[in-house]
């Protein structure tokens, strides 16, 4: 028997918010080339523009250098380097400190690899100017977004999307793991949303976090694009008119069903489920500044229980004000037989001869694929080169209490399990923006993975078990927070 009890409370939070977004797109033919597979260099077209947004959040009321800034940028990464440049030169055009600001990435892999590695390649010499394009507009947005910060409140919910599906296939026929839709495998269905409401109620922005690699387009497109993320806010933007910030979650293992393909009304398909999977989500939220109560009984042809929306107590709105944000480094081990520069080089070189062999043989099949193991060789001495000299690998954590809600941010690439495991743990709505700040450990995939031969767990840096220690600290600073 069902007993009354107290309000239906929505997950809502109080602060002070701006957002702003501007294109980034690269000119066409800048180097664009992704994909090992992949036989052209720049790119040919634009499908859709790429973007940056900036969002500052901080309590109501605080001060400027008590703000967190969230960058995110329509591109699959940024290295190192690349990333300190952009950080540092975003921080002076805005006169903030670099310390407040966490940089994602929506992931999509057909935006172009902006790579200073790369200036040397045909469209490759467009790539230093290009990051200092984005680094300057990224920074008018930051300041412009600084000088708009007002008090809003953001009611948080979730739904489902099956856009995202396992992808670590096993083919018996090849004896090994591919990257590809896995039907019998695992999937992550959260999309986590908020709406953002002004005083006067209106909409002025919304989150989705949703964990899928955007990579419906690749080696046969030659188009810029921000792959299904560009359609979803599309959809999502047209029935809110407000931006929408999207949030790449934990998707080391998840992909879209369908992917690898160079159609791009494909990445429009699946930009489109998502998007009214959020919006489904997003219509679903409570009013702001309400909680839903119980109004009594009614007779009628039966006996109806209503229920109403009321004010939200001054008690509950103290607590909706709460923003508190912990910072943590974990110290993880590299793993074990680790290749040195050295040999990658000369296993590059030993594909670059067979590439050159295949071409003067006429067999552009077997060319094709040896230039992707060069690709291959090649992304991996960058890994290695770019990572902190020692035995172990430095691990930066951030993580928030807004109001009701959680974010945690985390570099890298994390199998599903980082965010099922800490949604489980907690009633609240969490968000996981994953590449924070940089690609850092590159894939952190679960330790049954390791010695498979996964493509992941090939390129992991960590050993075996970082990821089950990063769920742990981030478990514990969430939890913290929860109490705080």
């Amino acid at each position: 028997m069902a007993i009354i009890g107290s309000p239906q409370e929505s997950p809502q939070a109080h602060c002070d918010f701006a957002i702003r977004h501007a294109d980034i797109t690269p000119p066409v033919g800048t180097y664009h080339r992704m994909w090992g597979a992949a036989t052209h260099d720049r790119s040919e077209g634009i499908h859709r523009p790429l973007r940056a947004t900036v969002v500052v959040a901080g309590s109501v009321g605080s001060a400027a250098g008590n703000r967190q800034i969230i960058v995110a940028l329509d591109h699959c990464l940024l290295g190192a380097e690349e990333m300190h440049r952009f950080r540092a030169a975003v921080a002076a055009r805005a006169s903030v400190p670099e310390q407040q600001l966490v940089v994602i990435f929506s992931h999509t892999h057909a935006a172009g690899l902006m790579s200073l590695d790369r200036v040397d390649l045909p469209g490759g010499g467009e790539i230093p100017a290009y990051l200092d394009q984005m680094a300057d507009v990224t920074g008018r947005l930051l300041a412009d977004a600084q000088a708009d910060v007002r008090p809003v409140t953001i009611v948080f919910g979730s739904g489902a999307c099956d856009l995202a599906r396992h992808r670590d296939l096993w083919d018996a026929t090849r004896s090994e793991y591919v990257c590809g839709f896995n039907p019998s495998g695992s999937q992550d269905r959260t999309v986590v949303v908020g709406r953002v409401t002004d005083s006067a109620g209106k909409i002025v922005a919304t989150l989705v976090n949703y964990a899928c690699h955007p990579t419906t387009l690749a080696w046969d497109n030659r188009q810029i694009s921000p792959d299904f993320p560009g359609a979803m806010r599309e959809i999502v933007e047209r029935e809110t008119e407000a931006p929408c910030l999207f949030i790449q979650g934990a998707s080391g293992d998840l992909g879209p069903r369908d992917g690898f393909v160079g159609d791009t009304a494909v990445a429009d398909r699946n930009g489109r489920q998502l998007g009214f999977a959020a919006l489904a989500a997003l219509e679903g939220l409570d009013p702001p500044n309400t909680q839903f109560t119980y109004g009594g009984a009614v007779v009628s042809g039966a006996t109806i229980g209503t229920w109403k929306h009321e004010p939200v107590p001054d008690s509950k709105r103290q607590q909706l004000a709460t923003f508190r944000c912990l910072r943590r480094t974990l110290i993880l081990s590299y793993r074990p037989g680790l290749p040195n520069l050295e040999e990658v080089d000369r296993e590059r070189d030993k594909w670059l001869h067979d590439e050159s062999n295949a071409h003067q043989q006429g067999d552009l099949a077997r060319a094709r694929d040896c230039r992707a193991q060069v690709e291959r060789q090649t992304r991996m001495r960058a890994r290695l080169s770019q990572l902190p000299a020692g035995d172990n690998f430095p691990f930066e954590l951030m993580a928030w209490r807004l109001g009701d809600s959680l974010w945690l941010f985390v570099p890298g690439e994390h199998y599903q399990i980082l965010q099922r495991q800490l949604r489980a743990q907690s009633g609240r709505p969490i968000f996981v923006a994953t590449l924070a700040n940089g690609w850092g450990p590159s894939y952190l995939p679960s330790e049954n993975m390791y010695g498979t031969g996964a493509y992941p767990e090939t390129i992991a840096i960590l050993a075996p078990g970082s990821l089950e220690k990063v769920i742990d600290e981030a478990g514990r600073m969430l939890g913290e927070l929860e109490r705080s």
